[in-house]
């Protein structure tokens, strides 16, 4: 999320593009991360030539050839490689400034990493079209985002979501971000490794995609200087699905920036029939849209086997089983209704959970989470897929504070529940001595079974009621007596000062 300068400066640069005349809001959003996208890129390579002249190495360049560049697209148009550098052009006159990013820059971006192949970035951005009207509206625009700080690894998310809540549609179909601690959170918790194939089949703009390979390359920095396992990590150890080009698109730029260049991102409904993929990933995180419904006519058979549903909440959770390897493990975030819901579809899945699978924890998260977007509370199920069941006890987690108010404003505070989350996750072992009354516990798995399968921690936890001592009726009255003596004095004192 971002908030205060940041925020004026995105807000500045929208007024800009606007003002010169594209008045389509996802156009101008588009256009807004085409040209950050160019930023950043420039930011990664100088970094990268900055660590390679410290180390003394040659940086091999895989984004700009030495020499002239020749645009794939069309073999005939040449220019000095420097030129496609935000570092170079942003300081030419806005004139040749937009002639320069119109003839080169921007055709030789959508051609970055594909080296003739058809890669999730290559694909995405094949279509794009760059429409920043003139030089006067394209140098604000540089200047204003040559202006920020560019350091957050994933600023273009950030970026992007608060634009989203810029469009009307924006929180209506689905498309806001999850936010990034909780992202960061449930990545935590799931602790990924290079052995794990890991899917997002709702990825909207790839956060949690981004955030499992940052853990994964801070942690397993070694490993990954293994050729194989460098090219695991760039290629099929990251997969993604989404139904909206533009979420792809800025997924994939995304993934391109942080290092990941050929992930398995595509246009994919998961829950039709045509998403065929079983038992095929070891880990999947996801935050799946919490309302709507398909046409069951298109949802695939073994789901609706699973549970008979039109609900898109209950048929990703089902879809996730599916997906799943034997041993993967999930992280999902829910709407409450899934925890407690009375359909048949709701008591099925939950049973699904409960008896065939391993749930382990469900972790229930305050209403304020996903504001200003969506005021509805979610809580994070997470589970491994046995389809032989395993489940003895499931642990709960009572989240009060995520470290931001639970207004509409999300200003940051000093109460935080995350850190601890974490710690009792990765140490149930001491979880089992924890009373009903404490903010986590355990509850056996035959107790939720007599409940109907109900998994609202309301459910389970206790309330401690102190009572309340009152003082006597006798004193209570007296204390009433001379307070309407102090009243009838002072309304006496009152009355002489004003010759009453």
């Amino acid at each position: 999320m971002i908030t205060g300068e940041l925020k004026s400066k995105v807000d500045s640069i929208w007024d800009t593009i606007w003002t010169g005349g594209i008045t389509s809001p996802i156009t101008v959003l588009e256009q807004i991360t085409y040209l950050m996208f160019m930023k950043l890129l420039d930011d990664n390579q100088l970094k990268a030539e900055s660590n390679a002249n410290i180390l003394g190495v040659q940086l091999k360049n895989k984004l700009f050839k030495d020499g002239t560049c020749i645009i794939s697209e069309n073999p005939r148009v040449e220019t000095d490689y420097k030129n496609l550098r935000w570092n170079i052009f942003h300081n030419f006159e806005p004139e040749k400034m937009l002639s320069n990013i119109q003839t080169y820059v921007f055709p030789f971006i959508k051609t970055i990493g594909g080296d003739g192949k058809d890669t999730a970035f290559s694909r995405y951005m094949k279509d794009t079209v760059f429409l920043i009207p003139t030089a006067k509206v394209l140098a604000k625009v540089v200047d204003g985002i040559d202006s920020m700080d560019m350091n957050n690894k994933d600023i273009m998310g950030d970026i992007y979501e608060y634009l989203l809540g810029k469009i009307a549609a924006a929180g209506e179909n689905g498309q806001f971000r999850t936010p990034r601690h909780i992202i960061n959170m449930i990545v935590q918790l799931m602790k990924p490794t290079l052995k794990d194939k890991i899917l997002d089949p709702a990825m909207g703009s790839a956060g949690f995609l981004l955030s499992s390979a940052n853990y994964v390359s801070e942690h397993q920095g070694k490993e990954l200087m293994k050729t194989d396992n460098l090219k695991y990590y760039k290629g099929e150890m990251f997969s993604g699905f989404d139904t909206d080009q533009s979420m792809l698109r800025i997924g994939a730029m995304n993934m391109m920036l942080h290092g990941v260049e050929e992930p398995n991102i595509k246009y994919q409904d998961s829950l039709s029939g045509a998403n065929i993929e079983r038992n095929a990933y070891s880990l999947i995180m996801a935050n799946p849209p919490f309302t709507g419904s398909v046409f069951q006519e298109e949802i695939s058979k073994d789901l609706l086997a699973l549970c008979k549903t039109k609900k898109t909440e209950l048929l990703f959770m089902a879809l996730f089983i599916k997906m799943l390897k034997t041993g993967g493990r999930c992280a999902s975030i829910v709407p409450d209704g899934v925890l407690f819901g009375g359909s048949t579809a709701h008591k099925a899945l939950r049973k699904e959970l409960v008896e065939n699978q391993h749930l382990r924890a469900v972790i229930s998260m305050p209403s304020g989470v996903f504001k200003p977007y969506a005021g509805v509370s979610t809580a994070v199920l997470v589970f491994t897929k046995t389809n032989a069941g395993g489940t003895d006890k499931v642990w709960f987690y009572d989240m009060k504070t995520d470290g931001f108010s639970l207004d509409d404003k999300r200003n940051p505070i000093e109460q935080n529940d995350i850190p601890d989350i974490i710690e009792r996750f990765n140490n149930l072992d001491k979880e089992d001595a924890r009373e009903r009354t404490e903010q986590s516990f355990f509850v056996p798995k035959e107790e939720i079974a007599e409940n109907n399968y109900d998994l609202s921690i309301n459910k389970y936890k206790k309330v401690e009621y102190k009572p309340v001592e009152y003082p006597p009726t006798t004193v209570i009255l007296a204390e009433i007596e001379n307070l309407n003596k102090q009243v009838v004095q002072e309304t006496a004192e009152l009355r002489k000062l004003l010759g009453l």
